[in-house]
């Protein structure tokens, strides 16, 4: 349906060619003030056509509007809500100051245990001390026989020597060196002598 206003102004411009004026001599400012007017009617015409169109592009679409439910939404949760993940911390701090006196308690309790072992072993070396000192000592006088021995073959020709004459100038036992047992001895022995307990370890 055609606007009754539209109507009015085609009327107008297609009367406006056939316009006659009678008095040819009449003011410009009359015509003037005619295009105005229908400048004015064509800009009105094209409001009226243009919203005519977009009443019936909104007629035409059937979009629905998103609507909150009926009563509304809910409240918003705004605070703070944090899940509990494994034990507090005063949970972890019990179970700490627990596990540290237990690990002491194991501590001192070893220590007694390594020292009750340390005691043991030292009166059972103490009471085979006596037993390895004898077998030290038959072993020492053994090797002093036999460098005894050697030593009268080697200085049998020589005149006045004594053969085990101490060299000290004293009557008590002096221990001698590993030098003095291993010396007419093959060389290896006294290096493994010296030596044997480094080489092993």
């Amino acid at each position: 349906m055609i606007p009754k206003r539209s109507v009015e102004v085609f009327a107008v411009l297609s009367f406006f060619p056939r316009l006659h004026f009678e008095n040819k001599g009449a003011d410009l400012a009359t015509a003037g003030g005619a295009g105005e007017q229908c400048r004015s009617a064509l800009s009105a015409a094209e409001e009226d056509t243009s919203g005519a169109a977009l009443d019936g592009a909104m007629a035409a679409s059937k979009v629905k509007q998103d609507m909150p439910p009926t009563g509304g939404y809910g409240p918003v949760d705004y605070r703070r809500n944090l899940p509990r993940r494994g034990l507090s911390g005063y949970s972890m701090f019990g179970v700490g100051v627990g596990l540290l006196v237990f690990g002491y308690w194991r501590l001192f309790r070893w220590n007694r245990e390594r020292r009750r072992l340390h005691i043991e072993e030292l009166e059972a070396r103490v009471a085979l001390l006596p037993l390895l000192q004898a077998e030290h000592d038959r072993r020492t006088l053994r090797m002093l026989r036999e460098n005894l021995e050697e030593e009268a073959v080697i200085m049998r020709d020589v005149p006045d020597w004594k053969v085990g004459e101490s060299v000290f100038h004293t009557d008590r036992w002096v221990s001698p060196l590993t030098e003095e047992l291993f010396n007419l001895r093959p060389r290896e022995e006294m290096l493994r002598k010296k030596f044997g307990f480094l080489w092993y370890v």
